[in-house]
């Protein structure tokens, strides 16, 4: 393992640029420094993104620095220029939801109470009272036009048709006065961020020099792609968020197992903190046990007890072993078995239809006479249990009263959902 954290970020792949990397060096080694990173709430998750932030901060804080998270009530407002469009502004009520429900989303990723505790601020307590004339006095003098629109998304926005609003051409102004008030108020020398927030982030470390001549830092990560060049983050066109109501526990887990072979390991040693004898070991079993996806567990294990707990972790590792047809779907909670369940084939049968119904009203069957040749072989199980022709889906058959597990073979698998009426479709 390395010996400095800086060099645990580097090994990890946790660093694409610093400001100064042998001044940042030397004050990490001679430290504690005091670091934050910003997260806007312009939606009401953080997602795979942020999270690698939230891992840089759990490192720093571990090696005993301390810690500050802000979560951006005034830049929320207004919204980090995109190189596209521009960005529909949000209520002050939408932005302050967003900024409580990151704010609990946040906490359990650092220690709040321990012996180094790490500090929650909002931009919006000391922004809100500044007078726009105040703002541009003591502010905004310390700022350039030219070096302002060099930024790459200004750049981008102003050789667009739509060109950029006073509003967002701002946004940089407002995010770097948070660096300089937390340099005023907490001695913080160090952002992080990711490498699309290079710009602000240095646009922070200027005007602290500026207005109080002193020398503070910028490190960001790099962006996280596949061997194919996708930004990795994404299920099936979706973002991967932290917040179980956006991506369920099942499905956050089922996307770190499903990485491709090629990223795994690159993977765990960001998102996990498996030291460097057990990172080997995983590199070994992807090359010589590609088949048992032993480093695809980890990955999965660590990241989703890391964002979703201890509990949810084993429900859901349970949940993936009941689909391959090992164990017992009842011993799943109702909201695993629904998540484990939502993208299946699904039918919806009253308590009393037939295992042959079940069969085909979910197309596991193409008619009622293929459906009992499969269960006359042997071929079809309920709930992981074998059925016979006259198998019959009782109410005691639909587990939590709700769904019934049907399976063709080991591969294809299916839902039928309990409903107060029949309705089976009838085949020849």
């Amino acid at each position: 393992m390395s010996n400095t954290v800086l060099e645990d970020l580097q090994w990890r792949g946790l660093v694409a640029q610093t400001t100064d990397e042998t001044d940042l060096r030397t004050a990490l080694a001679a430290g504690p420094l005091t670091v934050y990173c910003g997260f806007d709430p312009t939606a009401p998750s953080l997602h795979f993104g942020n999270l690698v932030q939230l891992v840089v901060l759990r490192h720093l804080q571990r090696a005993g620095h301390r810690v500050i998270c802000l979560v951006g009530g005034s830049t929320g407002l207004i919204g980090d220029p995109k190189p596209t469009s521009e960005r529909i502004l949000k209520t002050k009520e939408h932005t302050a939801a967003n900024v409580a429900r990151i704010q609990d989303l946040v906490r359990p990723f650092l220690d709040f109470d321990g012996v180094n505790p790490a500090v929650m601020v909002n931009n919006l307590d000391w922004t809100a009272p500044i007078s726009a004339l105040d703002f541009l006095r003591d502010i905004g003098k310390h700022f350039r036009v030219n070096q302002m629109i060099r930024k790459d998304a200004v750049a981008a926005r102003l050789a667009s048709q739509e060109g950029i609003s006073y509003t967002e051409f701002s946004y940089q102004i407002l995010q770097a006065l948070d660096y300089l008030h937390l340099y005023r108020e907490f001695g913080c020398t160090l952002q992080t961020g990711g490498t699309d927030q290079w710009g602000n982030l240095t646009a922070g470390v200027d005007l602290v020099h500026r207005a109080e001549g002193a020398t503070v830092h910028a490190l960001t990560t790099p962006l996280l792609v596949d061997s194919g060049g996708a930004k990795l983050g994404k299920s099936e066109g979706n973002a991967v968020w932290l917040s179980a109501e956006l991506t369920s526990p099942y499905a956050f887990y089922q996307y770190w197992i499903n990485v491709e072979d090629a990223s795994v390991v690159s993977l765990a040693k960001i998102f996990t903190g498996l030291g460097s004898a057990e990172i080997a070991d995983l590199e070994d079993s992807v090359t010589e046990r590609p088949h048992l996806r032993e480093a695809h567990r980890a990955l999965a294990r660590e990241v989703t007890t890391l964002v979703h707990g201890v509990a949810a972790t084993e429900q859901v590792e349970a949940a993936s072993r009941v689909l391959f047809g090992k164990g017992d779907p009842a011993m799943l909670d109702a909201q695993t078995l629904s998540d484990a369940t939502a993208e299946l084939p699904h039918a919806d049968l009253a308590p009393g239809a037939t295992v042959v119904e079940g069969l085909v009203a979910t197309g596991l069957a193409e008619s009622r006479g293929a459906a009992r040749r499969l269960l006359q072989e042997g071929g079809v199980s309920v709930n992981n249990e074998r059925a016979d022709v006259e198998a019959q889906l009782t109410a005691n058959t639909f587990i939590h009263d709700r769904v019934a597990l049907l399976k063709r073979g080991k591969r294809h698998l299916a839902v039928v959902r309990a409903s107060s009426a029949g309705g089976a479709p009838q085949a020849p």
